[in-house]
């Protein structure tokens, strides 16, 4: 295999690990908080965590050092207008994605404490909730951008 297979592998790879974890994400989280058990978003919510950390943040610093491998093996110049909307809409899903963490672990604190308690999910927890889902929209929505503009590669 040549280098250039062998980056555009792990790139593929690592945008389908951060596109695909994002979603399973979203959907778990989406179906435990439906149900409005604490101790099932207690659950769900803790391994979301856990996802983030080994796969999402992993493929968020593989993405760009393969991206760059690639515009470099391709002899493409680093300002190329599809770059550029690229690189925008890279920085848009992680303006979204470093808060969406960090509430993730808040509302994983607030469903382990109700459930302890026995207690509904508080206010607060559909609070963040509501927010966590409206960040998710513009970073899904970016990614497929991106996905649209390595295929299409647009003048």
């Amino acid at each position: 295999m040549d280098l250039y297979v062998a980056v555009k592998m792990v790139h593929i790879l690592s945008g389908a690990v951060l596109f695909g974890t994002g979603m399973g994400i979203a959907f778990f989280m989406v179906w435990a908080n439906r149900s409005r058990d604490a101790a099932a978003v207690a659950h769900v919510a803790g391994t979301v965590v856990v996802a983030d950390a080994l796969f999402t943040a992993v493929a968020v610093i593989v993405q760009p050092l393969s991206g760059l491998g690639l515009i470099h093996l391709q002899g493409y110049a680093l300002t190329e207008p599809w770059l550029l909307w690229a690189y925008g809409l890279y920085v848009l899903t992680g303006a979204c994605w470093l808060p969406v963490v960090v509430i993730q672990i808040r509302l994983r604190d607030l469903a382990r404490a109700a459930a302890a308690a026995a207690a509904p999910l508080p206010d607060a927890y559909g609070r963040l909730y509501r927010l966590w889902f409206a960040l998710g929209i513009p970073a899904f929505a970016a990614v497929l951008g991106i996905y649209w503009l390595m295929i299409a590669r647009p003048a």
